[in-house]
Order: structure tokens, then sequence, then C-alpha cells
């Protein structure tokens, strides 16, 4: 579905993309990115960081405490509501779940850490994993906490379940990536999806246009 990079190389047009699974406008934004890079004549590398949308609400075992207060209430989600059913629209995104078809609170913890290792250790197939990772929720509704959904995702884009499965376990990795959260805020990002080029940033499932004027400045 997409021509997403892993790649940190230079000799290539590079937008960095700041994302976390869990959040429907990473996907819809993703979408977004892919009709600009279809519109190029050049590729447009993407490099990808995580950011844990909920990690204020994260615990020191690293579970999501949901009575933690983050002003979110009805009317909040309702809104989301409306945005994602008209940038669904907006986008072409029709398989796209309705929020309220999603497994209950999905974490995307684990899948972040496989994510990582992946991108990582094998960055040709990243991009591959990357696309169905985002599917896995948003378009089959599967919970992508769960690390025997993860390692069947993994298989079917070549990799080894096996191999995903002790890269979710492996707590050296997971510190990395806590260590990549970090890296985010302190660079300034507070929501997703946030794509950086150039210095400058775009946030939010922006659209085509704007992304165009973000890499381009036209």
């Amino acid at each position: 579905m997409s021509t997403d990079q892993g790649s940190t190389s230079t000799d290539q047009d590079q937008i960095t993309v700041y994302s976390d699974y869990v959040c429907p406008f990473c996907y819809l934004g993703k979408r977004s990115l892919e009709a600009y890079q279809g519109r190029r004549e050049d590729d447009l590398a993407v490099e990808w960081h995580p950011f844990d949308l909920r990690g204020h609400k994260r615990g020191p075992d690293g579970e999501i405490d949901d009575s933690v207060e983050d002003g979110k209430d009805d009317a909040y989600f309702e809104q989301v509501r409306e945005n994602v059913a008209r940038l669904r629209e907006k986008y072409d995104a029709g398989e796209m779940l309705d929020l309220d078809d999603l497994p209950d609170d999905v974490d995307s913890l684990s899948a972040q850490v496989a994510s990582l290792y992946v991108k990582t250790e094998h960055p040709d197939q990243w991009p591959a994993f990357d696309d169905a990772v985002f599917e896995a929720l948003w378009v089959d509704g599967r919970d992508i906490g769960d690390v025997d959904v993860l390692a069947d995702v993994a298989e079917t884009v070549g990799l080894d379940g096996a191999e995903i499965r002790d890269a979710v376990a492996d707590g050296d990795l997971r510190d990395r990536l806590q260590e990549s959260f970090a890296d985010a805020r302190q660079a300034g990002v507070t929501g997703v999806p946030t794509f950086v080029y150039g210095g400058h940033a775009a946030r939010g499932a922006v659209p085509p246009e704007q992304l165009r004027r973000l890499v381009e400045g036209a």
C-alpha cells in the first residue's frame, strides 16, 4: 500500500514522521502521505519515529492506567469520530473501521517494539510490516497488542514470527523504545502524526497539498 522507507540515507529526499499505531489520524495521515508520494516525480523516503500517544497514562509497570485523568470527555471523542469520518471520506479510506468497531483498550507498545526491531534488523521489510500493522488494526480490527497477532502479521510479510516474539520480549529493545519516546518529546513533539521536513513541521492528518508545501515550500 505504501512506498515508505525505513532508511536514514541522505542520498534521497526524506520526511520524518512521528506516529503511533493506535492513532486513527496516523492511519489517515499515512494515506495522505501516500497520496502526496504518488504525485511526486522523485521518491520521498520516510524516516519513522515512534511516539507513545498514551505515555502520560502509562505506569511504572508499562501498563496503561485508564484512571489517569487526561481531560478527554465524551464531547472530545465525539469530535474525534466526526473528524475521522470526514477525513476517511476525503482520503478515500473507506476500508477503515469505525472507532467503535475496534477491539477494546488496544495498547500499541508491543507493536512499536516489534516495528523498531524490524526497522533496525530488516529495514527493507519494514515498510511492508508497518503497513501490515496499521491494516491489522484499522482494517481487520485485530488487537495489535497481542504478540500472537504481531507474529502472524510478521509472517504475512515474510518475517519470522518467532523472531518477532523474541523481540517483543526483549527488555533492552523496550528500553531503546522508551529512549525514542523521550527523544520525540525533547524534539517538541506533543501529538501525532507529526511530519517534519527541513526544520519545519505539520501536525495532524494534513492533506497532501499541505505536505507538498511542507516539503517543496510552494
